[in-house]
C-alpha cells in the first residue's frame, strides 16, 4: 500500500485533480492524507472542499485541518472576519457566492449577505471543516498541517495547543522534533525552506515539508510513501493563477 500526502491546495482544484492523476491515485489501494488548507487564495475553494468531502465519505481519505480552514469557520461563525479576509478569504467568498454577485464591488453589506448565503446553502461544508482532526499517525510518520512543538517531545499530543498544530512555523522547522517519527507537514512554503517549490527533506531526516505554494504560482506537491521509500510528484501553477 502507498500513502500519498498533499497539502495546501488553497482552491487550486484543477491542479489537485491533475495531481491525483499524475500520482496514479487508486482509492482502492492507496491511502490518501490531505494536510489542510483547502480554501482561500485560489479561486475554486468550494470545488476543492467538495472533492475532499467526497473522497473522505467514499474512501475514508484522511482530511486534516489547516489554519485557513479554521479561519473560514470562525469568520462564517461571525468571528475574526478581518483576519480571514486579509489572508485570502475574499477568494473563498467569491467561490461560494459567485463572482457575478460581486460585480458592483465588495463591502460589508455584501460580505454579510455572502456569509448568510454560505450558511444557508453550505453549512455542511463549514461543519465538516470545524470537526476535522488536527493530526494523523502511522507506524513511522506524524501527519499534521503546520508541525509539532519540539518543547513537548513525545508528549506533543497531550500538551500541544490547537494553535501549534495549525500555525507553528520557525520553532518547529528550525529545531529537532524530539520524536521518533518523521513529521510530514505543510503550511510553511518549501520556497522558504530551501529556495525551491519542490518537497523539502530536512537534513536531520525528521521532517518533510510539502507546501509548494501552488496558489502563489508555485506547484502542488504529492509525497508518496511506500516500502521502497519516498517519491515525489508535482503539478505546476506557474503562469496560471487558477
Amino acid at each position: 500500500m502507498r500513502t500519498l500526502c498533499i497539502s495546501d491546495i488553497h482552491g487550486c482544484f484543477d491542479q489537485f485533480e491533475q495531481l491525483l492523476k499524475v500520482a496514479k491515485y487508486n482509492p482502492d489501494k492507496d491511502k490518501l492524507v490531505l494536510l489542510g488548507d483547502y480554501v482561500d487564495r485560489g479561486m475554486k475553494s468550494k470545488q476543492v472542499l467538495a472533492k475532499a468531502m467526497q473522497l473522505h465519505k467514499e474512501y475514508g481519505v484522511i482530511v486534516l485541518k489547516g489554519n485557513h480552514d479554521d479561519m473560514f469557520v470562525k469568520a462564517i461563525r461571525d468571528k475574526e472576519d478581518q483576519l480571514w479576509l486579509y489572508n485570502g478569504g475574499i477568494h473563498t467568498v467569491t467561490s461560494y457566492y459567485g463572482s457575478e454577485e460581486l460585480q458592483d464591488g465588495f463591502d460589508w453589506d455584501t460580505y454579510d449577505r455572502a456569509k448568510k448565503f454560505i450558511i444557508s446553502n453550505y453549512n455542511h461544508h463549514v461543519n465538516f471543516l470545524e470537526k476535522l482532526p488536527l493530526y494523523h499517525e502511522d507506524d513511522d510518520h506524524i501527519f499534521v498541517h503546520a508541525g509539532i512543538n519540539p518543547f513537548y517531545g513525545e508528549e506533543w499530543k497531550e500538551k500541544q495547543s490547537e494553535e501549534d498544530f495549525i500555525w507553528i512555523r520557525d520553532i518547529f522547522y528550525r529545531n529537532e522534533t524530539q520524536v521518533n517519527k518523521t513529521v510530514v507537514f505543510g503550511h510553511t512554503p518549501t520556497r522558504n525552506l530551501h529556495n525551491s517549490y519542490d518537497i523539502w527533506f530536512d537534513e536531520r531526516r525528521d521532517k518533510i515539508g510539502l507546501d509548494g505554494a501552488c496558489a502563489y504560482g508555485g506547484q502542488l506537491n504529492c509525497l508518496e510513501i511506500s516500502n521502497e521509500g519516498y517519491k515525489n510528484y508535482s503539478v505546476s501553477n506557474r503562469g496560471d493563477k487558477n
